[in-house]
């Protein structure tokens, strides 16, 4: 199986809006699967680590936005920078905001720490795209 992924990060905060969390992840296209996830600091560090737990998978190529730290760890042969390569995970970005009300920009309901932040994401990821789901029926 060859597998096309989408990578993309979104913004959230914690306490405040100084308090930033970005949630990193990856889906693979055809599917709509996110294969991983990592939250944390929009920095080099995260999107290495996310780029880690891809290796997992027999991926062909990537599509991604144009955020530098992409580059740096995608070979540029496998990398596909774009908008238009990107439609699925932006999408799926709205469907994060819509559901998970702690990750609208504007709200009173936000996460006070960044234990229950990310474990809220997680089980939000849990629940609605690994639930039904093993490579092993494909």
């Amino acid at each position: 199986m060859v597998i096309h992924a989408e990578a993309d990060e979104f913004w959230s905060y914690v306490g405040d809006t100084s308090h930033q969390r970005w949630t990193w992840y990856a889906l693979e296209r055809e599917t709509g699967i996110i294969l991983a996830h990592q939250n944390g600091k929009r920095t080099d560090a995260m999107c290495e680590q996310l780029l880690n737990k891809l290796r997992l998978f027999p991926i062909r190529s990537y599509s991604t936005d144009n955020w530098q730290s992409y580059a740096k760890y995608i070979p540029s042969a496998q990398h596909h920078i774009g908008k238009d390569q990107t439609w699925k995970i932006e999408r799926m970005n709205l469907n994060f905001r819509t559901h998970l009300k702690r990750l609208h920009r504007k709200t009173i309901c936000f996460s006070k720490h960044e234990t229950l932040h990310d474990t809220v994401i997680g089980l939000y990821i849990e629940r609605h795209h690994y639930k039904n789901f093993s490579y092993a029926k494909s």
